[in-house]
């Protein structure tokens, strides 16, 4: 657990153990390609620069991890696909003006408003708000395919 950062104030140094220069803090759960590997190595690189690692409390491991360059732009690419799906309701969706018909939006679409809602539950939430918050999920991971290819 040494490797997750749990809002401590100091993040440990994880050092080479031939060069001593620090390393990238891939998680309990990563297991390094062979040295000579080049091409596995370059994918790990490319895993770090776009956030994913192999943190895990060692229950389930890290969740899936796309092994090749093509496979993490083809999971990239199916997230953005949901991002749009995500849209799409907010474009189609009718806002509630009153607390009845947002009590029964709520019950109805609990799932999609609340990945957008804030920490009070149940507000009336504008479709503006939910169209910004999912075209912005869409802008990052533009930049994290742009990062790998």
């Amino acid at each position: 657990m040494n490797d997750i950062q749990r809002g401590e104030k100091s993040v440990q140094e994880a050092k080479c153990p031939e060069c001593g220069d620090l390393m990238a803090s891939m998680g309990l759960d990563f297991e390094s390609p062979k040295k000579d590997d080049l091409k596995k190595w370059e994918h790990m690189k490319s895993l770090y620069s776009v956030g994913i690692a192999f943190h895990s409390c060692g229950c389930s491991g890290p969740g899936y991890i796309p092994n090749s360059k093509e496979k993490l732009i083809e999971y990239f690419e199916d997230l953005k696909e949901k991002y749009f799906k995500n849209i799409e309701f907010w474009r189609s969706r009718i806002e509630p003006t009153n607390n009845i018909e947002r009590d029964k939006e709520w019950n109805k679409s609990w799932a999609e408003l609340g990945k957008v809602a804030s920490k009070h539950k149940k507000e009336i939430i504008k479709n503006d708000e939910g169209i910004t918050f999912w075209l912005e999920k869409v802008k990052q991971i533009e930049q994290k395919i742009s990062l790998i290819r």
